[in-house]
Parts: structure tokens; C-alpha cells; sequence
């Protein structure tokens, strides 16, 4: 069955659809045979039918994932509700994003908009979103080097927390008048880029469980070529739909970043807002079900070519794992207010907001203690 937590619909079987029936929307999930190959899976192949009514003033957004069809009066009904509608690929990878007429602030989005065009202006929040992002990624190594029994271990990742101190202290140094260069943008991707690649270098040490079935080379992304990185970018899409949604609701415009480059179809400031957010959550959960041994090979399947995906019922395990997470809750630091973890990048995006406003000096990015 789908699963509906935290007022998101996850649409992950083939042929599901979507109707319709006054102010509810009727879902049809169909059962297969078991036997029968996920290529081969439609509609007309149903041994069976599971049906679920949801009222949509329940819902917040729908994911549907692969071959799912909504039909138009149930698309009517999302978008006179305010409810969003997200089609991605099996893997995650998002295709597009419906939503009505968007009843934001045209002042907050000019001021987004000559943000990212100022030089000195947008350098300085992709700063802040960088600092954010290796601070994070240093404390998930910090907690693995405290956790390890390996003295060689411990001494790799204690090495790496030291070059991403390194790293984050080089940001410091970075003067007003230097953020205005024209190549300040790009040194400070280039400083991102040596902090991933620091902190993916000893990323396998922190799986203590199943390293030979989850072994980790390298990042690799479309396709995935491994098991761990297939459940890296799974979790990074789910966080990515999150991020679009609470940019989209606050008003600011999610395909315009200060650190990624603007690309067609690409939300960057959805990719920006989410850089915090990769180190404590996705890839906190990817190796918590590993070394759990919530997920496991049994959960994925290799395609020709060498692309690894999800299994249907790996990918609804990780789902609901990731909404689980998502409602426990955590302290925010700057506002020392007790929040669900699901409602930080709404409330990482709200700051953003009130910083582009002139409110506050600078974006502050979320660092968990």
C-alpha cells in the first residue's frame, strides 16, 4: 500500500492510480503476481486491487513514482487545494512538479532574484551554505571516530575531521572584498568539492555492519552503480522533495541557487537549502538501515549496464524509514525550540527568507548538536 505519513502521499507501485470523488482522492494500487518481472508490470497484469480514500485536506504533496497515472479532475482538486504533485522516476530522480497558481510574494522573490545576481551577495550565502555542509559532514565523522574500536580507523577519520577543520576554518578568511571577485563563486564550489571528496574518502568506515555487501568506492549518481550509493540518492531525492516543497510554500523560487549553477530543470536552491541537510539525514539514515540491517542485498537488484535500483518492496522500506525519521524531533540551535526533524527545511527556508528580506545580516545554516 502506499504510504501516507507527515501528510505525503508515496506512490511506488506501477499502475497505481489516482481519481477523483468529490474532496477525496480514490487510489487503486494493483497486487501482482509475485513472479512477474517489474518491467512487466501494468495494469492489465492486476491479480488484485488495494483501495485507499484519503481526504485531501490530509495531504500536503503526492510522489508518485515510475508508471503512475492521476487523472485530470483528481489534478484539479490538488491544485484548488494547494496540494503538489511530484512525478520522478523509479530511482527518485524528479521529472517535474505541478502545483496551482502560487500565491507568494512577488517582493521576496525580486529580492531572491537580485541576491543571485550580486556578486558579493550570493558568494556570501554560498558560504554559509558550504560552512553548514562540512560542519555537518565533520560531526558525522567526529561520531563515527568516538564509535569505532579500530585504532586505525579512528586514526583515518580523526585525519579527516581535521582536514574538513582545515577546510572550514579557509572559509573564515574569506573578507567582503574577496567574496565580490569574479572567481569567488567558483573557489568556493572548489572548497565544497575537496570537503565531499574528504568526507566520502572515509565514508565506508562509518558501517560497521555489511561493509562487503555495501562496499563504497566512490560517489556515482546516474546511474548508481553500487547498493550504498543507490540508497545514498534515493534518500537524497526524498530530502530534495522535501526542500522544494518548504522553498515553494515560503515563496522563494527553488530553481534559483547562490552556490549550484542554474541549469534547465534543475531546482538549485532546493540543492542548496539540502546541502545541511546530507550529512545528519540522508546520510545519517543510509547508514543506520545498513548497520541495522534494516536494508539489505536482498533489497536492491542489478540492471544491465551495472545501474543498481530498488526492489519495490526495498524502496518502501526505505520510504518509511525516512518518515519515521522525520518525526523525531531535535532542538533547533538558533531558535531553541523543539521541532520535528520533518519541519527543519521549512524552518531553514523561512530564515533564508527573512535574511534576503534584509531581517538578519546572514543565512545561518542548521548545525545539530
Amino acid at each position: 500500500m502506499p504510504d501516507i505519513a507527515q501528510n505525503t502521499l508515496y506512490l511506488t507501485t506501477p499502475g497505481s492510480l489516482v481519481a477523483r470523488d468529490h474532496l477525496t482522492l480514490q487510489v487503486e494500487v494493483p497486487v501482482y503476481p509475485p513472479e512477474l518481472a517489474a518491467e512487466e508490470r501494468s495494469r492489465d497484469r492486476a491479480i488484485d486491487w488495494r483501495k485507499l480514500s484519503i481526504p485531501i485536506h490530509h495531504l500536503e504533496s503526492i510522489c508518485a513514482f515510475g508508471q503512475v497515472t492521476i487523472t485530470p479532475p483528481a489534478l484539479d482538486l490538488c491544485w484548488e487545494r494547494g496540494v503538489a504533485v511530484n512525478f520522478l522516476t523509479e530511482n527518485g530522480h524528479l521529472h517535474a512538479r505541478l502545483t496551482g497558481v502560487a500565491d507568494t510574494s512577488v517582493a521576496l522573490r525580486r529580492a531572491q532574484f537580485r541576491a543571485a545576481d550580486a556578486r558579493a551577495q550570493c558568494a556570501a550565502i554560498a558560504r554559509q551554505i558550504v560552512a553548514g555542509k562540512l560542519q555537518n559532514s565533520r560531526n558525522s565523522i567526529l561520531r563515527a571516530a568516538r564509535e569505532t574500536d579500530s585504532a586505525v580507523e579512528q586514526d583515518r577519520l580523526s585525519d579527516a575531521a581535521e582536514a574538513l577543520a582545515r577546510q572550514i576554518q579557509s572559509l573564515n578568511r574569506w573578507s567582503a572584498d574577496s567574496l565580490r571577485e569574479p572567481g569567488a563563486l567558483d573557489g568556493l564550489r572548489g572548497v565544497e568539492g575537496m570537503g565531499s571528496a574528504t568526507y566520502f574518502a572515509c565514508f565506508s568506515l562509518l558501517l560497521k555492519q555489511q561493509r562487503a555487501e555495501f562496499a563504497f568506492g566512490a560517489r556515482s549518481r546516474r546511474p548508481p552503480r553500487d547498493r550504498i550509493n543507490c540508497l545514498l540518492s534515493f534518500l537524497y531525492a526524498l530530502v530534495r522533495h522535501d526542500c522544494v516543497a518548504a522553498l515553494t510554500s515560503i515563496g522563494l523560487d527553488p530553481f534559483v541557487g547562490f552556490l549550484h549553477a542554474e541549469r534547465p530543470n534543475r531546482p538549485a536552491l532546493a540543492l542548496d537549502l539540502m546541502e545541511e541537510f546530507r550529512p545528519w539525514l540522508a546520510d545519517r539514515l543510509a547508514v543506520t538501515l545498513v548497520n541495522r540491517q534494516q536494508v539489505g542485498p536482498e533489497d536492491f537488484r542489478e540492471r544491465e549496464g551495472g545501474a543498481v535500483e530498488f526492489t519495490d518492496a526495498g524502496r518502501k522500506r526505505v520510504i518509511t524509514a525516512y518518515q519515521q525519521r522525520k518525526q523525531e524531533h531535535l532542538q533547533h540551535p538558533l531558535l531553541e525550540q523543539n521541532l520535528r526533524l520533518g519541519q527543519m527545511p521549512f524552518v531553514q527556508a523561512r530564515l533564508l527568507a527573512r535574511h534576503l528580506r534584509g531581517d538578519v545580516s546572514d543565512y545561518v545554516p542548521l548545525i545539530p548538536k
